[in-house]
């Protein structure tokens, strides 16, 4: 038996949480195939059959000075997503992440009386903690990806639970280190650096051009490195590549497979981000880079409460790995991180073996089938007078 139907509003936000919805859409399917679902996403959740009203390709916007650039789509999206629960025609809404806009639907849906699901919490242990007496009021269950964050909101009254973090099943490789060296034309003898300057375009405006700078100067230290970047699925390679085909490193530009090259890679300079916590579930070193507009860090600074920023270190709780954040992102410093690390083949074990730990903090597999079960298992309650089959 099938059941009765459910019809899903999800909403994300971003490339990784494109990923998460995705896959989190095939497991409810799993558990309840009569299923609908619609919303905002990308490439991945079309696929799962979710019919997307925009993209996501243009709200990966950093920052207050950014999203004022393109305010009007964002006010468009959030119209539609509006009208949509104000219909009264779904019976849950699934908010990713993405808390500038999903927080403010979650409030509409409170008032509107239709339940909220929240996968991956906001940050408000990093800052905005005022948000979580609104997640309280707002979000009928929060199902969140790091232990601590349970803890958190549970103190404040919200109705949380730990899941572990989807991570943990979704970092893969689909080749092993020498086919995927292969398929990309490195060269097994030679170091490999990876360079990933973010899935947005705007972090592309800030870190392409220092990641290519450094690796000029890197290549100085290291004469026999060689150079790969992988484009978010976010992304037109087309506008990388155009960006980067003057100069003479010959760096090697791969559309997605990211997994498969950090696997590769002897070292990385990435974008502070969910990335890193990626990178390390590979057990791949890495130095952490970020830049943004003055007038965005300068307020980031005033609000935001923690001393670690990389996503890595805040789960290892030290620094295991190297930030160099806004004017510490330099050349200099960027190439003295990755010259010290790749001469140093003991240390560079070490840091790997560091970075594998983490994985132990994230949970058992599993993790989407949990939400999937849990979500349904939510509906069933919320539904007691009717059929759902699981």
């Amino acid at each position: 038996m099938t059941g009765k139907s459910i019809r899903f509003l999800i909403v994300v936000g971003e490339a990784s949480g494109d990923i998460h919805g995705s896959g989190l859409v095939r497991a409810i399917k799993n558990y309840h195939p009569n299923c609908e679902f619609s919303g905002l996403g990308g490439d991945q959740m079309r696929r799962e059959g979710v019919k997307t009203f925009y993209d996501i390709d243009r709200m990966g916007a950093v920052g207050v000075i950014e999203v004022l650039g393109d305010l009007p789509h964002y006010f468009n999206v959030y119209r539609k997503l509006s009208r949509e629960i104000e219909s009264g025609s779904y019976d849950a809404v699934i908010l990713i992440d993405y808390p500038t806009l999903n927080l403010r639907l979650a409030k509409l849906c409170h008032k509107h009386s239709c339940p909220v699901l929240f996968f991956i919490s906001p940050q408000v242990w990093a800052w905005r903690k005022g948000r979580i007496k609104q997640i309280q009021r707002t979000v009928d269950k929060m199902f969140v990806v790091f232990p601590f964050e349970e803890v958190l909101l549970k103190e404040k009254g919200v109705d949380a639970e730990f899941v572990g973090h989807p991570f943990i099943e979704t970092v893969r490789t689909t080749m092993t280190r020498d086919e995927a060296m292969e398929e990309f034309s490195l060269d097994s003898t030679r170091k490999i650096i990876g360079l990933m300057p973010g899935s947005r375009n705007s972090e592309l405006d800030f870190l392409l051009d220092l990641m290519i700078n450094s690796a000029k100067e890197i290549k100085k230290h290291l004469k026999d490195c060689q150079f790969i970047l992988p484009v978010a699925d976010t992304l037109n390679s087309k506008d990388v590549r155009d960006r980067i085909k003057s100069n003479s490193l010959d760096i090697r530009i791969v559309e997605g497979k990211s997994y498969d090259v950090m696997n590769c890679c002897d070292f990385l300079i990435i974008a502070s981000g969910s990335a890193t916590l990626e990178a390390a579930l590979l057990g791949c070193p890495m130095v952490i880079v970020y830049k943004l507009n003055w007038i965005t860090y300068w307020l980031a600074r005033v609000l935001i409460k923690i001393k670690l920023y990389g996503l890595i270190n805040i789960v290892a709780e030290e620094e295991v790995v190297t930030e160099l954040i806004q004017g510490k992102a330099t050349v200099k410093n960027i190439t003295k991180e990755v010259v010290m690390i790749l001469n140093d083949s003991e240390g560079r074990e070490n840091l790997r073996s560091r970075l594998l730990q983490v994985r132990k903090s994230l949970g058992d597999p599993g993790v989407l089938d949990r939400v999937a079960e849990r979500m349904i298992e939510f509906l069933r309650e919320r539904r007691q007078g009717e059929k759902i089959s699981i």
